[in-house]
């Protein structure tokens, strides 16, 4: 198939995907919210920049999911060191939830900031204010019912599990302070388990797969194509 012709079809695929929502156009009134999950080190955040670099920061915004862990400060270090980060569980879904509807209603939000340092909250906040387009990116976002049927598109970035691995690896060590051994121990008793139950499992709800390598190009296109027919 040409590739202008399978863009084509990608972009009337979502489209009538949208229309089948009889909510979709009400809340296009306010806000179109894109959910881009995926497991760790797939590329969920070089998509988001790619896509949000075709547009104005008025018209885009972005909320990370990490953002979202829950406050773990009553906890000692050591305990917090031993949450497991990668359970639905360590997310503040009713938090994330709260602050998307108020963004729907116009209203601007205080995200928290995490340290994955110290493992919780630092107390900082950012101002966020509504935008057209709301971009929510992280890897259990899909796991949480309310957040799906607030998404108006859910994109699934797909990578192959070493790729993965290796880019988690490179970002623990030089981001968040990990050694070699913790970030491969971590990897095999939490991260590799939990995206097998957690994580891949729902690709199913997603409107859109996109494999993080040369070839998502046509997809990104598409994505930015029904943004700005809607912006």
């Amino acid at each position: 198939m040409p590739k202008n012709c399978f863009r084509h079809f990608l972009y009337l695929s979502i489209k009538i995907n949208f229309e089948k929502n009889t909510y979709f156009y009400k809340k296009l009134i306010f806000m179109l919210i894109i959910g881009i999950a995926g497991g760790t080190g797939s590329g969920k955040t070089t998509v988001v920049n790619q896509i949000v670099k075709e547009f104005n920061n008025d018209d885009v915004g972005i909320i990370s999911q990490d953002s979202y862990y829950k406050d773990n400060g009553h906890l000692s270090l050591e305990e917090r060191t031993k949450i497991n980060f990668d359970h639905p569980r360590a997310i503040d879904f009713d938090l994330l939830y709260k602050h998307l509807t108020d963004l729907k209603k116009g209203k601007t939000i205080e995200q928290p900031v995490y340290s994955f340092v110290q493992h919780t909250r630092t107390g900082d906040t950012i101002l966020t204010h509504p935008r057209k387009v709301m971009i929510v990116e992280g890897i259990l976002i899909f796991n949480d019912k309310r957040l799906r049927d607030l998404f108006d598109v859910k994109i699934y970035v797909h990578a192959d599990s070493d790729e993965r691995l290796i880019r988690r690896v490179r970002r623990d060590i030089t981001e968040r302070g990990r050694t070699v051994d913790e970030v491969l121990n971590r990897y095999q008793t939490t991260l590799k388990p939990m995206h097998e139950q957690f994580i891949e499992p729902t690709k199913a709800y997603a409107d859109l797969i996109i494999p993080n390598d040369r070839r998502n190009k046509v997809a990104i296109d598409v994505i930015i194509s029904l943004i700005k027919n809607n912006v």
